[in-house]
C-alpha cells in the first residue's frame, strides 16, 4: 500500500521508510512558532528544563495577538517574548513595525517550505499545508520542549480527500469552498485527520486561496490541511525560501478514511451564521441580517487578493452610516502594498478604519470588539460565542466579497447587490 503526502512527510522527518495512519513517531521539527498568547507559557516551561534551544534559526516568535499592546499585562507577554529571544539569539523574532499575522507572515518570509514539518503553539499552524508541508498546532508545553529538544511526538493522522472539480464562479474563492466542506462534514467531521485538498479546481487556485483552506482544516476538527506543490506553489516560494527542500506527492493507492467529491460549478458564496463555522448557508439564503461591524483580515483573509476583492467592491462606494469597517492587512508588506496600489485610499474613503497587522478583533481582543447585541460579519475563522467580544453578540464568517459588500448594504448581501 502506498502513502499519502502527510504520510510520506511524517515518514521523513521521523527516519523510518514507511509510516501509516495511528503509527506514533518522534520527528524532527524544521520550524517551531509561538506568539504572545502562548509564547510565555512555553518559555517558562522551556526553562525548566535548564538547557539552551535546539537552534537559534528554527525558532519563530511573534507577537500578534494583542500587538500593538492593548494593556499592562499583554505588553508583559510581549516583553517577556523579547527578552527570551535577546537572551537565546532567536532569529525570527518580528515585533511591531516589523510583523504580520502569523500565519501570513512565517510563508511570507520564506520559513516555510514544501515538505517540512512545521508546529505551532497556535490552532491555526495547518495554514501551512498550502505549501505542502504537515504543519499543526501544538500545546505551549509541547512548544517549549520543541524550542528545546527540535522534537515532536505525534500520532500520524488518518487522510481525508477532498476532490474538487469544475469551474469556480465568480466571487466564490477558497473560503467559500472550505466552508462548504465544513458544512458540510461538520466541526468534527475530520477530527484529528489529514485535511487533503486536490482536483482541477485546487489546481487553478491561487496560492492565497489554499492558505485560506488549509488555515481552517482545524475548524472542521483536523489535525492539518495539506495541498501537494505544484507549479503555483514553486512559483510562490521562488525568491522567498533560500535552501533546498522536498516535493511529496501521494501516491495512486494511498489508503484514506474518506474520498469526498465536489463539483463547484453551480456554488454561490456561502456565510457561517453563529455560532459554529459549520452553520453555512448560501447568501442567497440569509435575508435582512444586519450588521454593525465588517472585519476584513485576519490570518484567514488578510493577504493581497483579499483585499484587492474588498476594494473591487468598495470603490467609488461607502459602507452604510450603521457599520464599522475595519481592513487588517496581514503583514507589514501587504500593508505597504495595499498603500502602493491605493487600497489604503479605497478603504479610508469608503468609511472604514485601515489598520496595522495585528489579529485583534478576531479573538475578541482588541481593535473591534463587540457589545451585547452586536453582529459583525467578518472574513475571520471562528464564530462561537463571545469570539469576538460579549456573550451576546454574534459573528458572520464570509469572504471579503461578501464582508466588503455586506458593509455597504448594512446587511448579509451578495456582491452583486451593491455593484
Amino acid at each position: 500500500m502506498g502513502m499519502t503526502i502527510t504520510e510520506k512527510i511524517l515518514a521523513a522527518k521521523s527516519g523510518k521508510e514507511e509510516v501509516k495512519g495511528g503509527d506514533f513517531v518522534l520527528a524532527r521539527t524544521d520550524l517551531v512558532l509561538a506568539n504572545d498568547i502562548t509564547a510565555p507559557l512555553a518559555i517558562t516551561e522551556f526553562r525548566r528544563l535548564g538547557s539552551g534551544v535546539f537552534d537559534r534559526s528554527r525558532i519563530a516568535l511573534v507577537p500578534d495577538h494583542f500587538t500593538p499592546n492593548k494593556d499592562i499585562k499583554s505588553a508583559g507577554q510581549s516583553k517577556l517574548m523579547r527578552e527570551f529571544a535577546r537572551e537565546h539569539g532567536i532569529e525570527h523574532y518580528y515585533e511591531v513595525g516589523r510583523m504580520g499575522i502569523e500565519h501570513a507572515l512565517l510563508p511570507e518570509a520564506g520559513l516555510v517550505a514544501p515538505g517540512e514539518l512545521i508546529i505551532g503553539a497556535d490552532s491555526h499552524t495547518c495554514t501551512y499545508g498550502a505549501l505542502g508541508a504537515f504543519s499543526t498546532g501544538v500545546g505551549s508545553t509541547d512548544a517549549g520542549m520543541a524550542f528545546a529538544t527540535g522534537d515532536v511526538w505525534l500520532r500520524v493522522p488518518e487522510s481525508m480527500k477532498f476532490i474538487f472539480s469544475g469551474k469556480l464562479p465568480e466571487w466564490v474563492s477558497g473560503k467559500d469552498l472550505i466552508l462548504s466542506v465544513i458544512g458540510d462534514i461538520g466541526v468534527d467531521g475530520a477530527l484529528y485527520k489529514a485535511m487533503e485538498f486536490t482536483g482541477p479546481v485546487i489546481e487553478r487556485l491561487s496560492m492565497d486561496g489554499r492558505l485560506t483552506m488549509c488555515n481552517m482544516a482545524i475548524e472542521a476538527g483536523g489535525k492539518n490541511g495539506i495541498i501537494a506543490p505544484d507549479a503555483v506553489t514553486r512559483e510562490y516560494v521562488k525568491g522567498r525560501v533560500k535552501r533546498k527542500y522536498v516535493e511529496y506527492a501521494s501516491d495512486s493507492n494511498a489508503a484514506y478514511a474518506s474520498v469526498k467529491e465536489y463539483d463547484v460549478s453551480d456554488w454561490e458564496p456561502v456565510v457561517a451564521l453563529p455560532h459554529l463555522p459549520s452553520n453555512v448557508k448560501r447568501v442567497s439564503e440569509v435575508k435582512d441580517m444586519r450588521v454593525d461591524q465588517a472585519v476584513i483580515g485576519s490570518c484567514t483573509n488578510g493577504r493581497m487578493e483579499d483585499l484587492r476583492t474588498a476594494a473591487k467592491i468598495l470603490k467609488g462606494r461607502k459602507a452604510a452610516e450603521t457599520v464599522r469597517v475595519i481592513v487588517i492587512p496581514g503583514t507589514q508588506a501587504i500593508w505597504k502594498q495595499a498603500v502602493e496600489e491605493g487600497l489604503a485610499e479605497i478603504f479610508v474613503d469608503a468609511g472604514a478604519a485601515f489598520s496595522t497587522p495585528t489579529c485583534g478583533p478576531c479573538l475578541g481582543g482588541h481593535m473591534g470588539v463587540l457589545a451585547k447585541g452586536e453582529r459583525s460579519v467578518a472574513t475571520t475563522n471562528r464564530n462561537f460565542v463571545g469570539r469576538m467580544g460579549h456573550p451576546e453578540s454574534e459573528v458572520v464568517l464570509a469572504g471579503p466579497a461578501v464582508a466588503a459588500a455586506s458593509a455597504i448594504a448594512g446587511r448579509i448581501a451578495h456582491p452583486e447587490e451593491v455593484l
